[in-house]
């Protein structure tokens, strides 16, 4: 029960990576909102959690600011953000990206993190508390061809999450990262291209534990970021990548 009463928010927590952070922070106590653009499936995991459901886009001020005044008539306040909901352009030629798959991936990606920031950082600041965790990628850490404007995206979360870490640090506000290798989601086939025997072979090749990430193992990162265990933590982008980035 690491984080009894705490109350939290994981953003795209419907699924995926999301949804192995909200079981986690469930049963370590945490009352949790399941924030996800699929309302449906943000209502499924609510309701295994007995947590609240939140429909939300990411990219849209007016979709946060709503998702944090549902927040705030929940929860009060607010003791852990998990940027977590993120997408992907498929493998192509960097030049060849089109400007709206450009501009969709950096809007829920990047623009994200500073929309969730100006709702709930002042809350936090206020409280002198608070854990933020994004989740980032080694394609942050180790970049992969094809998948250029992903990559830059994610290496904007690090250094994002190192600068708010800097800031936030005077007000008792911890702020980290995970780069998590590619798992068993949703997101799995757009990175690959295609999810064939070959190419999981392929991509399985360059994790020296041999297997891809799971939605437990990024819980479990995500709880001891966001616990008490880890005050003294902040501004660390933690690789949970099976030695992906060695």
């Amino acid at each position: 029960m690491r984080l009894q009463d705490k109350t939290a928010i994981v953003t795209g927590g419907g699924s995926g990576f999301g949804a192995g952070i909200v079981r986690k922070f469930a049963a370590e106590g945490a009352r949790v909102m399941v924030a996800d653009l699929n309302g449906e499936a943000a209502q499924k995991m609510a309701a295994e959690v007995g947590g609240i459901a939140c429909r939300v886009d990411v990219s849209n001020r007016v979709s946060v600011e709503a998702m944090a005044d549902l927040a705030r008539d929940a929860f009060g306040a607010l003791d852990i953000l998990v940027n977590n909901a993120g997408i992907t352009h498929l493998p192509t030629l960097m030049e060849d990206v089109t400007e709206e798959a450009f501009d969709r991936v950096l809007a829920v990606n990047a623009k994200s993190v500073y929309l969730t920031a100006r709702s709930f950082v002042p809350g936090m600041k206020q409280a002198g508390k608070g854990a933020i965790l994004n989740v980032a990628s080694t394609a942050g850490l180790s970049p992969r061809p094809k998948l250029n404007w992903y990559n830059a995206s994610k290496g904007w979360m690090i250094t994002a999450t190192k600068t708010m870490a800097v800031e936030l640090a005077p007000h008792g506000v911890r702020v980290n990262a995970i780069c998590p290798v590619a798992g068993e989601t949703p997101l799995l086939s757009r990175f690959m291209g295609e999810d064939t025997p070959e190419m999981r072979e392929k991509f399985l090749s360059t994790i020296p534990i041999g297997r891809f990430s799971t939605p437990e193992d990024m819980g479990n990162a995500a709880c001891f970021l966001c616990s008490d265990e880890a005050a003294m933590v902040t501004g660390v982008a933690m690789e949970v990548d099976g030695g992906r980035c060695i």
